[in-house]
């Protein structure tokens, strides 16, 4: 069956998720979410669209922007396939990282504007990376309350006020608010945190994810066991931080 063609936004912008395939990480370390800002900022000055939000978690990326002068599609497979090239030159790997089809939905109003945009500042909080939304390295919640360098802050800020330290009250007054608001929500459960699995691999001579899945198949079960016996840790979670099917870490005993 063909995919249904998604709906152009009347307003042009669109909340956007990037997902690692089969969830697994897109990021192993700070350098490689600061590689994706730098390709981000780079095709934002090349494609002119406008961005007003992002947060980089392990495994996704949310995006809130305005179509520019290429349609969306063609923008995220710019940004995507730079960071790809990247990452696997980066850790010697070959093939996909990102999940073929981004999901995405459109933001047609000023309300669910503002909706998303808390949404998106407060995944890390909500998945319980983060004990304050102010408090995040890797969401665009600074680029509001201090220094905008890569982030169109105004539309978001005037919809508070015209004067600047007023709208700043008023926009940090609605980023704290605890909602049970979902946008394309990943449904993240965290009981033991990815960096403490990844701390746990390392502790047993793995760096990441992507030297695990190039040992010999008897090596990387002996590992994959021994991950298994972490306090906390579900198959789902283990699958989406090595890369190795639930299948397979399901059958190790």
């Amino acid at each position: 069956m063909p995919r249904k063609a998604r709906t152009k936004s009347r307003s042009g912008i669109y909340h956007i998720m990037l997902r690692g395939i089969n969830k697994q990480l897109i990021f192993e370390d700070d350098e490689d979410k600061r590689r994706f800002l730098e390709v981000l900022k780079r095709y934002k000055e090349r494609c002119h669209f406008q961005l007003y939000g992002y947060c980089l978690m392990n495994n996704h990326v949310h995006l809130l922007m305005r179509e520019g002068d290429e349609p969306l599609s063609l923008i995220l497979k710019r940004i995507s396939s730079s960071y790809v090239y990247w990452y696997n030159n980066k850790y010697d790997r070959f093939g996909h990282l990102f999940q073929e089809r981004f999901k995405s939905e459109n933001v047609e109003d000023r309300a669910y504007f503002l909706t998303v945009l808390r949404y998106i500042h407060q995944n890390p909080l909500k998945a319980g990376l983060s004990p304050d939304v102010f408090d995040s390295s890797w969401t665009s919640i600074q680029e509001y309350t201090q220094k905008a360098t890569i982030v169109d802050v105004d539309l978001a800020l005037n919809q508070f006020s015209a004067n600047r330290k007023t709208a700043l009250v008023g926009f940090k007054a609605h980023m704290q608010q605890i909602t049970n608001d979902r946008c394309l929500d990943e449904k993240v459960i965290v009981r033991i945190s990815d960096s403490e699995i990844m701390s746990y691999m390392r502790e047993l001579g793995i760096s990441n994810s992507s030297v695990l899945q190039q040992l010999d198949r008897e090596s990387r079960n002996d590992i994959l066991r021994e991950l298994k016996k972490l306090n906390g840790i579900s198959i789902r979670q283990l699958s989406r931080v090595t890369g190795v099917s639930k299948s397979v870490i399901q059958r190790l005993t």
